[in-house]
């Protein structure tokens, strides 16, 4: 298994910017389950629809509890780090090392061809008619979608994953997978309780689903630039709604400053996303007050052309210069394209 090399400074600044607070999705998704599970405090319908969405959006932030797992800038210790992410993997049913090594290429190779995370968006081989009837489905069945295609980067016959080691971890956790899940199914069909089931975890989780979706999405469909910080929408919430919710979900939000840092404390994304903006002045960057600002900005896409990258018009012809990632950079430009070049300017891609 591929583990993040930090520098002592990045280290540092994973310690100092404390986790504790932002792991509160954990509990409160919890509470919301176990209130479904007990049908607390009155078994009412409208009591039920609460529990329902609160459980489903604090599932929804789990995933951006795993996604900081994967990065392994969650907690100071990385073997916490993998622990939670093969726990949340494992429930989320995407292998913690199947999401990571999908991830990890996600960021060297945004809106490219060999984004594996990106696909079909991003891949020139997905007809427009494919993308479109696909978005759906993403958008409505993201839970089962997610996986198949995170899955791919395993089970697909041009697997970059050649890596024995690699190879057997993620072999290792799909059996985990199927015991776990297996069991939970043997259960509830021995007791007849998959009507429990359906309502206590499969609703929340589906409409989690579609939480994730569209947070992915509106950070990434209809992007053109390969630029971390043009090819992304990034938001900074100015109302105490956006804050509250980019801090549940360790600042994911501000996304292009994570895409060119992945390797950075998400505490210090938004002062990283000032000092980009003062070092390129004149530029306009996808920069959102809001979330429901950069949601609407994604629309038009999800309906005209869901793509990004060359699926959008952005030539594929600028190289990079590693043909393979092993683990996640320090400086997206400077790393992976080489001295702040190779990518394509904002021209397009809003």
């Amino acid at each position: 298994m591929s583990t993040t090399v930090f520098t002592a400074e990045e280290q540092r600044a994973i310690v100092e910017q404390g986790w504790v607070s932002r792991m509160v999705c954990l509990p409160l998704a919890a509470i919301g389950l176990c209130s479904l599970a007990w049908q607390w405090p009155v078994d009412h319908w409208s009591v039920r629809l609460f529990w329902t969405l609160f459980t489903a959006y604090f599932l929804f932030c789990w995933t951006s509890c795993f996604h900081e797992a994967a990065h392994q800038t969650l907690t100071r210790w990385r073997w916490l780090d993998i622990t939670i992410g093969r726990i949340l993997g494992t429930l989320i049913l995407v292998p913690y090392t199947v999401f990571r090594e999908a991830h990890m290429r996600h960021h060297a190779y945004l809106n490219r061809p060999t984004d594996w995370e990106g696909w079909p968006y991003s891949d020139p081989k997905s007809s427009l008619a494919f993308r479109r009837v696909f978005v759906l489905f993403d958008v409505v069945f993201g839970f089962v979608v997610s996986p198949y295609v995170y899955g791919r980067i395993f089970f697909h016959r041009e697997s970059p994953l050649k890596k024995p080691e690699i190879r057997r971890a993620i072999r290792g956790e799909y059996v985990l997978m199927g015991l776990f899940w297996g069991l939970i199914a043997a259960r509830l069909t021995y007791m007849s309780r998959w009507d429990r089931y359906v309502t206590i975890w499969l609703i929340p989780h589906l409409i989690a689903g579609v939480f994730q979706t569209l947070r992915k999405l509106t950070e990434h469909l209809g992007m053109a630039s390969y630029d971390p910080l043009a090819g992304t929408r990034t938001v900074i919430g100015t109302g105490w709604v956006t804050r509250l919710a980019s801090f549940v979900n360790f600042d994911v939000f501000i996304h292009g400053p994570h895409h060119r840092f992945p390797r950075m404390a998400h505490s210090r994304l938004k002062d990283q996303m000032t000092e980009q903006m003062a070092s390129r002045p004149g530029e306009r960057l996808p920069l959102y007050s809001s979330y429901l600002r950069a949601t609407f900005d994604m629309l038009p896409y999800l309906f005209r052309n869901p793509g990004m990258g060359v699926n959008i018009g952005t030539p594929t012809s600028q190289p990079v210069r590693v043909a393979d990632v092993t683990d996640f950079s320090a400086d997206i430009i400077r790393d992976v394209y080489g001295a702040g070049g190779g990518v394509t300017p904002i021209g397009g891609s809003s």
